[in-house]
């Protein structure tokens, strides 16, 4: 099971990997660059409908996120 602390560190090493700002990555994904910081830091569970675009941003499976 992926906690929301795991999560975040694996959308935080994913988006560094692809050399994208959180800033890059909430405009991709099309949400607020605050739920990406939130997100990242673990202190905000995102929907999967949020978890789908951030995913399809990076070019990864909703799946590889929450392995």
């Amino acid at each position: 099971m992926v906690t929301y602390k795991k999560l975040g560190e694996k959308i935080r090493r994913i988006r560094k990997e692809r050399k994208l700002t959180q800033e890059q990555l909430a405009e991709l994904a099309k949400v607020d660059p605050k739920s990406i910081v939130e997100i990242e830091a673990g202190k905000r569970n995102p929907t999967l409908r949020m978890l789908n675009k951030i995913a399809h941003a990076l070019k990864v499976s909703s799946f590889v996120l929450l392995k």
